[in-house]
């Protein structure tokens, strides 16, 4: 059964730097694509980034986080992370991770998914 797990989420201040992991149970890893997504009150999910598979490409929500996030994995590791860098109050959400088949910006394209992790940023 796969299961992702995130974690590193909190409380930082705006223009503070924090870095969000994600341990993935699934035995072919470097198999799927990885994505960040996020979800603040009121409002629906939105794609933050992706990664293929072998890491190779990457992609990134164009104007909210592009130049400040960083999406990188360690498939000996079985992990995915979100470095995120100068935040600001409108990242305040829960950020999910998925795993999928594509490394796209549909959440659809995504079949596994962890339960989240809550970022606050405070101004």
């Amino acid at each position: 059964q796969v299961q992702l797990v995130e974690s590193g989420g909190g409380l930082v201040q705006a223009g503070g730097s924090l870095r969000l992991s994600c341990a993935a149970s699934i035995r072919t890893f470097s198999s799927y694509a990885m994505g960040w997504f996020r979800q603040a009150p009121g409002k629906e999910r939105e794609f933050v980034a992706a990664i293929s598979g072998s890491g190779k490409f990457t992609r990134y929500a164009d104007s909210a986080v592009k130049g400040r996030f960083t999406i990188s994995r360690d498939n000996a590791k079985n992990t995915v992370s979100l470095q995120m860098n100068d935040v600001k109050f409108e990242d305040t959400a829960v950020y999910y991770c998925a795993a999928g088949g594509s490394w796209q910006p549909d959440s659809n394209a995504y079949d596994y998914w962890g339960q989240g992790t809550q970022v606050t940023v405070s101004s």
